[in-house]
């Protein structure tokens, strides 16, 4: 039997229905799906007589495991009930991708991002910029700039500060844009991925075995092993 569906069958599936999240209230309201009701796990048999049979029930955890369980069991007794795939980790993947369904939307956001850069921030950080670059002679004729992006702001400002440089400066020099991906979680690896495509920045990502070596060396933190060199 199968008991799971995807975030898109669950909202392609236009019935009325009824969203559970079962993980812990704490996590519950640091956010879940639109609608969702929390019955905890510990909690969940308590509240199987609000459960109808005649309406779809679908549930969130945190990896789909628990959710499972509790389908196994319930099927039989003749409820329609679901396990989300992937839990609530797939669910912030699915509102990561949403907003680059509309090409037209991402395109204004990006531009929306670029004016900020060049007239409401003009003075605190693009002039600001600009004259660094320029008092300390920071870019010569040819050079070839590698911008290296961590996901954080500050890297994705730096990134489209060099780009707008690129587009409306003396184009005397070529730029890059890298990601090193260090053994990042999914969700990590892509909000950096879709935050570049949302601000168009053209990165290249390579791997790199740091957290091995970092094990390795037997403290377990990059931060720490940086500081030492």
């Amino acid at each position: 039997m199968q008991y799971s569906k995807t975030i898109d069958e669950m909202v392609a599936d236009g019935r009325d229905k009824k969203i559970i999240d079962i993980r812990d209230e704490e996590e519950f309201q640091k956010g879940s799906f639109p609608g969702a009701v929390n019955y905890p796990w510990a909690e969940f048999e308590s509240h199987i007589d609000e459960l109808k049979k005649d309406v779809p029930v679908y549930l969130i955890c945190y990896s789909g495991k628990r959710s499972e369980e509790i389908c196994e069991k319930l099927t039989p007794e003749g409820y329609e009930i679901y396990s989300i795939q992937g839990g609530i980790y797939n669910y912030y993947l699915y509102l990561m991708k949403k907003p680059f369904s509309d090409p037209e939307l991402l395109k204004a956001k990006c531009k929306s991002i670029e004016n900020s850069i060049i007239k409401k921030f003009r003075q605190t950080i693009w002039s600001q910029f600009t004259k660094a670059l320029t008092t300390y002679e920071l870019i010569k004729d040819g050079d070839k700039i590698a911008v290296c992006i961590s996901g954080g702001k500050d890297s994705m400002l730096m990134a489209k500060l060099f780009q707008e440089l690129e587009r409306h400066g003396k184009k005397n020099f070529e730029v890059v844009y890298m990601v090193m991906n260090p053994g990042y979680n999914r969700i990590n690896y892509e909000t950096i991925i879709n935050n570049a495509r949302l601000m168009d920045v053209p990165i290249t990502v390579f791997d790199s075995d740091i957290f091995d070596v970092v094990d390795s060396v037997g403290n377990g933190s990059p931060c720490y092993l940086c500081a030492r060199m």
